[in-house]
């Protein structure tokens, strides 16, 4: 491992912090205005206040970030998956190619999947504040990507390597496809229960979104981290969420 990699992997986690702080402030308060005063109500009766709460997310958000950055990163080096964070322009290109259109399917899930379920188009409504934008494009673009994509998706990939192919001096495609896949379903499954208690409870039409959607773009964002780098997965995952809200404004 270069002293120059880790240098770098120190400066990116430190420009976590920030971004992290915001992201779970704004979050919370996504989650308030979605929730509504019964949960306001719960969080004072425990916290004392809703500041204190606000201050809680945020370190709790930064905590995630700061160690998944920084494990992710130095084990993302050790498999070559550490990348320039200077724009590129094919990448970029083709990053942008991906994400328009998966925008574009995100927001049918208002029109589909909504039809079935209010919740879904009450839900998307409610995310069209500056709350629920900045949190979607902060928490979701960034500091998911990094949770799930620079930490749970390396860490996976190095343990295949280690444990079933050791004996190669790289880590094998197989390891990085496979663990981009699990990362996937994690990432999904790890949405379950916000769906549950907006719904009420868990059909199999609603499991069979949630893997959709959420699986499957997060296929799309580990690919783009193989291949070009965390930087692209973070740019597509916020790239869905822009698209996606600019065409419920115009058209829900």
């Amino acid at each position: 491992m270069k002293n120059e990699n880790i240098r770098k992997i120190l400066i990116f986690t430190l420009c976590l912090i920030p971004i992290a702080a915001v992201a779970g402030v704004f979050v919370c308060l996504y989650q308030l205005d979605l929730y509504g005063e019964e949960m306001l109500a719960e969080a004072i009766a425990m916290l004392g206040s809703k500041e204190v709460l606000l201050v809680i997310t945020a370190v709790q958000t930064v905590g995630y970030a700061v160690v998944c950055g920084l494990i992710g990163g130095l084990i993302a080096d050790q498999l070559g998956l550490w990348r320039s964070f200077k724009l590129q322009k094919k990448s970029l290109l083709l990053t942008l190619a991906l994400s328009l259109p998966l925008g574009v399917m995100f927001s049918l899930d208002y029109w589909t999947f909504g039809a079935v379920f209010p919740a879904i188009q009450d839900a998307a409504s409610a995310g069209l504040t500056v709350q629920g934008n900045i949190a979607a494009v902060l928490y979701g673009g960034v500091i998911e990507e990094v949770m799930l994509r620079l930490f749970v998706m390396s860490l996976l990939a190095l343990i295949l390597w280690k444990v079933f192919a050791r004996k190669q001096e790289s880590a094998p495609a197989w390891t990085l496809a496979t663990a981009n896949v699990v990362a996937a379903v994690l990432f999904a499954a790890g949405h379950l229960p916000a769906t549950a208690v907006t719904f009420g409870s868990l059909s199999p039409l609603l499991l069979f979104r949630c893997f959709l959607l959420n699986g499957g773009f997060a296929m799309v964002f580990g690919y783009l981290y193989r291949k070009h780098g965390i930087l692209y997965a973070m740019i597509s995952h916020a790239a869905l969420h822009i698209v996606s809200r600019v065409i419920w404004v115009i058209f829900a």
